[in-house]
């Protein structure tokens, strides 16, 4: 079986990505390995049921455009932070997410990708609003 076959028997599978696929993404100097949140239905579904997360792993949603986007944490175990980034590949706001809840975090701008991660992961590296995430443009295309 090809690669590319794999990986479609595991995204049929499962009906999202296997956390094994994951990418890089580089803030400050810092890495982040990230699951690809790329259709509606991954989206959706988030981190929603996960126990635990890796220290430095996280989940980054790409969007068909950018635009306003929010976040919720209903059936998320996880406490989360989220960072909104726009097309430019800046933050445009860091929100911490507290689990089970409904709250709405909204992004302070036109956010083109959402990054979550562990609670505090963003605070503990010194990364703010207005840094530049590297790695974006190698995520594969939305599905």
């Amino acid at each position: 079986m090809t690669l590319a076959g794999l990986v479609g028997l595991v995204f049929g599978l499962t009906g999202r990505a296997d956390p094994l696929f994951t990418f890089p993404l580089e803030i400050r100097g810092h890495t982040l390995r990230v699951e690809v949140a790329g259709t509606e239905a991954e989206r959706r579904l988030g981190l929603m049921h996960r126990r635990s997360l890796g220290e430095d792993q996280g989940m980054v949603f790409t969007y068909d455009k950018p635009g306003p986007q929010a976040m919720w944490m209903r059936n998320t175990l996880i406490p989360l932070s989220v960072a909104f980034v726009g097309a430019d590949g800046r933050i445009l706001n860091i929100e911490d997410m507290l689990p089970l809840t409904e709250d709405v975090h909204a992004s302070k701008g036109n956010a083109a990708w959402s990054i979550e991660a562990n609670v505090g992961w963003f605070r503990k590296r010194g990364i703010r609003p207005g840094d530049r995430v590297k790695g974006l443009a190698a995520l594969p295309a939305n599905r």
